[in-house]
């Protein structure tokens, strides 16, 4: 117990706040999150709301989705917002190469999202199954299970890769 409480004191004593100057986030990202701003209110005239679900993935694809949520990236700021329900989505985020077992549920999470249904893949895997792919617990994709609007592209995606991505496909639906 001794030994936790000294490790916590020395943590803290050696931390200390970041500057501006430290935080990673770039100009390019200030500048497509604008856009992307701009092209949720024209089409929207609201926040664009996400429902993410997990497929099988490794989990590196979630922490890039927590990382654009976190204070610094700051997503939501842009208009982002990620739902609990697939009924307040307007988009579906799939992550992971789609095992069996999870076929049926997000099967069911499209047909519970109302109408017009965008479907995003995030990651590798996602896209063709990854490292998982033509395994026999796996389908190899999201795009042999649902109709796919959009792929981000990378192992996992950056944060400023969601945010081109999703800039991409507002540009391209009406």
């Amino acid at each position: 117990m001794i030994e936790i409480f000294k490790n916590s004191i020395r943590k803290a004593l050696q931390t200390r706040p970041l500057s501006i100057k430290e935080i990673p986030v770039s100009k390019e990202y200030e500048m497509l999150g604008a856009e992307l701003k701009k092209a949720i209110k024209k089409r929207f005239s609201r926040s664009f709301h996400i429902r993410e679900v997990d497929t099988g993935s490794c989990g590196a694809c979630e922490s890039e989705i927590i990382a654009a949520t976190n204070p610094i990236y700051d997503i939501q700021r842009f208009g982002v917002d990620f739902v609990a329900s697939p009924r307040h989505a307007d988009a579906l985020l799939v992550t992971g190469p789609v095992s069996k077992n999870m076929e049926l549920a997000l099967k069911r999470t499209y047909d519970a999202m109302p109408g017009p249904k965008l479907v995003i893949t995030l990651g590798d895997c996602a896209l063709d199954g990854g490292k998982f792919k033509n395994s026999y617990y796996t389908l190899s994709g999201v795009k042999n299970v649902l109709p796919v609007s959009a792929h981000i592209h990378g192992c996992p995606p950056k944060p400023i890769d969601i945010v081109k991505a999703i800039l991409i496909l507002l540009g391209k639906t009406k």
